[in-house]
């Protein structure tokens, strides 16, 4: 497979093709070999990687910052007040100079328009590292991790259950769709997916043959579900309304009572930070069918390769 992704920058899922997709997955199974037997590929020698961070983060800061020094790189990292970003400075001047000192920039913020800012008034690649709108590289590691467990990918059921009108649920369309999987979403009826996500979506499911659902039924949802998602009920910058959430997504709840409508070896995944008790309880986090650390090691490897494919 010829896929050739240098200078790209990586927005969303749905900009990519399927081969870039299995092209990054390729090379994560061949970086996270080498790194299991204490090698590196140094692909990225002395490239330097920006990380802006106007959210704050565990597993997304940690696994840039250890990939791109794994790859032979230096990780710079600015959180909001380090630099000029939309205060003084307007956000192509930023990208311009940026441009001037840097390799890349991974950023994770708010605003989506802010990371196609950086990406359309700067010359290197900008990588998506989170916004309120997607989150595309935890759904490529998720992707990933399901290909690990399962073998496949095309025709799976993935179902989504929670907040739809976010950016995993954004990303989850995008990528089920990407790869021919079946995805079933349920939300309340005030929490859909925006209806563009999910026009762009269907548009690839169309291609390969899948089918998305949106619903407000859990239950119909995890029927006979591969693999069931979920993801915090406010997420970061909507704490406030956390308990006028937790009222209005209870039904919600992934607990065993409805994973038993899943299938037997079904996974259960969720991108984490978890609120157990709330979205996810104990019995399911903790369950054989888990596989929410190894989605979280497996944010290091795919974002290796999306690095050293952009890079």
């Amino acid at each position: 497979m010829s896929v050739n992704m240098k200078g790209r920058s990586l927005l969303t899922i749905h900009e990519l093709s399927l081969d870039e997709v299995s092209h990054i997955f390729e090379l994560s199974h061949s970086l996270k070999a080498k790194r299991q037997k204490g090698e590196h590929h140094r692909l990225l020698e002395g490239k330097k990687l920006g990380m802006i961070f106007s959210k704050p983060s565990t597993r997304t800061r940690v696994s840039f910052e250890v990939g791109i020094y794994e790859l032979g790189g230096i990780g710079l990292y600015f959180n909001q007040n380090d630099l000029q970003l939309k205060k003084s400075e307007n956000i192509s001047d930023t990208a311009k100079v940026l441009s001037r000192y840097l390799d890349g920039i991974m950023i994770r913020t708010f605003d989506h328009q802010d990371v196609v800012d950086l990406a359309t008034y700067g010359s290197i690649p900008i990588i998506n590292g989170l916004t309120d709108l997607h989150h595309p590289c935890q759904v490529l590691a998720d992707l990933f991790t399901i290909e690990e467990k399962k073998g496949k990918l095309k025709g799976l059921k993935l179902a989504y259950i929670g907040d739809g009108n976010n950016n995993m649920a954004h990303s989850i369309l995008h990528g089920c769709a990407k790869v021919g999987m079946n995805v079933a979403i349920a939300s309340p009826s005030g929490d859909m997916p925006l209806p563009e996500v999910v026009a762009e979506s269907q548009k690839d499911a169309n291609m390969m043959g899948s089918s998305i659902e949106i619903l407000e039924d859990p239950i119909a949802a995890v029927k006979n579900a591969d693999i069931v998602y979920t993801d915090v009920w406010a997420s970061m910058g909507h704490e406030k309304e956390a308990q006028e959430r937790k009222a209005r997504f209870m039904k919600y709840q992934i607990n065993p009572a409805l994973v038993n409508h899943a299938k037997e070896d079904y996974l259960f995944m969720h991108c984490l930070p978890a609120h157990r008790g709330d979205e996810v309880v104990n019995e399911v986090i903790d369950s054989a069918n888990s596989v929410v650390f190894d989605e979280a090691e497996n944010r290091l490897h795919v974002q290796k390769a999306i690095m050293a494919m952009v890079m």
